[in-house]
């Protein structure tokens, strides 16, 4: 059955606006290859600080903190190289990196990061949630620094669980006690919000200790050239790589497992050129998702996250595969997605965009090609500009193309659209894209412009053009 939706076009003019539509494609992916060459992994001198010359024992329960902290000094201060961690388990606190240092964890070795919040103090300048303040350090952190790196095959574990860090986000099933203290008590969390939206100056937002809010695992900020390659991480207190207002980021050949709440695998946040590229992630959130602050703190940097590539990687669990939103007040433009495996049961969507008139912002240019979709729970593209409560920054989503996607079981709805009567979801294309096992094909609400082109759905061609 071939079920269409036409629009008030002449025959004539639609076979030009095809043709039209063609060009704009292939000159739309031509500017990957532009944006590619801006994107450079940082190297560094060949010299090699261990951390085991500096104190560190890989016994897994003595505190390497210390030396970690001088060998990377005694990098910065030759002018860059290596800090090696051999074989071995090394417990530290926070590892904050300096310019010009590789961090090269070997394939024998596993760094343990503290669960004793304490470690985490001073507090840092950081961002939590797309709202800036001092709060714990992240696990690895970086601030104004050029050149940084992890790299290596071992292992970085957060440690975090039932136990520790996860019992703070205040669910019962990540190990939250009724009684105790969360991020959602009415004197925590909150209280950084309003903050935001009050202008508070950052250096004025003093958090951690008592607070509850959770650090983030790899956090560079305000920094450039940075790269992240082969390692493994593993249980996160939250989200995971969360590179913020930086510029030149690659992360490649990177294995993301966590399951906790807010285990978001990579999040860049207000980023401009950032690679994402044979990458494996099974998280217990959103496996990627492109961020720019939240509400009136990130309209206040007023920075998108743009030029972000995503190339060959493999997504499990998680909320959704690609995601742009929550926090997206600052905008997001130009997302490539190319040759990407997704399935899992706990895998909600693979597309997906979510923002609301708190957030505010324009969400643009999202082109998605050869995506291969085992299982989806919920929808296979889905946009939402009612994710929260609604207020007076009505954001714009616009300009969004799937193409060549095969999707073995589609979950409840194929692509579920829901935009505003003033800002409807504008210019979203589907071409070539195969959904089987979908309970319903598609639901729209407020749409301009949606055309669905060699379509099918449940083994029905359908073809839309509105």
């Amino acid at each position: 059955m071939l079920l269409t939706l036409l629009g008030t076009a002449g025959c004539g003019n639609q076979d030009n606006q095809q043709q039209d539509q063609a060009n704009q494609e292939a000159d739309v992916w031509d500017e990957l290859e532009d944006i590619l060459g801006q994107i450079k992994a940082p190297t560094f001198a060949d010299r090699d600080f261990n951390v085991t010359d500096y104190g560190a024992v890989g016994d897994g329960t003595t505190n390497a903190s210390e030396a970690f902290k001088k060998a990377i000094a005694a990098c910065n201060e030759a002018g860059g190289g290596r800090v090696v961690v051999p074989a071995g388990k090394y417990l530290t606190g926070p590892i904050y990196l300096k310019s010009n240092v590789n961090l090269h964890v070997v394939k024998e070795a596993t760094i343990l990061f503290s669960t004793n919040p304490k470690d985490y103090l001073p507090v840092v300048y950081t961002r939590w949630e797309g709202v800036e303040l001092m709060n714990y350090s992240p696990l690895i952190y970086a601030y104004e620094e050029k050149n940084i790196a992890i790299t290596g095959e071992g292992v970085l574990d957060g440690q975090a669980n039932e136990t520790n860090w996860w019992p703070w986000k205040g669910n019962k099933r990540d190990g939250w006690k009724e009684g105790t203290p969360n991020q959602n008590d009415p004197d925590k969390r909150a209280v950084l919000f309003q903050m935001g939206e009050d202008d508070v100056p950052v250096r004025d937002r003093v958090f951690g200790e008592g607070f509850y809010l959770r650090p983030q695992f790899v956090q560079p900020y305000k920094s450039e050239n940075i790269l992240i390659e082969g390692v493994t991480f593993i249980n996160s207190p939250m989200w995971i790589l969360n590179p913020v207002l930086c510029n030149n980021v690659t992360i490649q050949k990177v294995t993301v497992e966590s399951q906790g709440p807010n285990s978001d695998g990579c999040d860049p946040e207000s980023c401009k050129n950032v690679l994402i590229k044979d990458c494996f992630f099974n998280t217990g959130d959103d496996c990627i998702a492109i961020k720019s602050g939240r509400n009136a703190d990130g309209r206040r940097i007023n920075v998108p996250s743009e030029n972000i590539v995503i190339q060959n990687c493999a997504m499990e669990n998680g909320h959704g595969g690609v995601v742009i939103g929550s926090e997206i007040s600052g905008g997001a433009r130009n997302i490539f997605a190319e040759n990407c495996k997704m399935s899992s049961p706990e895998l909600d969507r693979a597309l997906r965009i979510k923002t609301s008139s708190m957030r505010g912002g324009t969400v643009e240019n999202v082109y998605l090609r050869n995506i291969e979709v085992g299982q989806v729970a919920q929808q296979v593209v889905r946009v939402n500009m009612f994710y929260e409560d609604s207020g007076a920054h009505v954001p714009a989503v616009r300009n969004i193309e799937v193409r060549n996607m095969t999707v073995e079981n589609g979950g409840k709805v194929g692509v579920l659209l829901e935009g505003y009567p003033q800002s409807p979801v504008e210019n979203l294309r589907l071409i070539n894209v195969n959904i089987k096992k979908v309970d319903e094909p598609y639901k729209f609400s407020n749409i301009k412009n949606v055309q669905f082109e060699n379509v099918t759905i449940n083994g029905e061609q359908v073809k839309l053009t509105n």
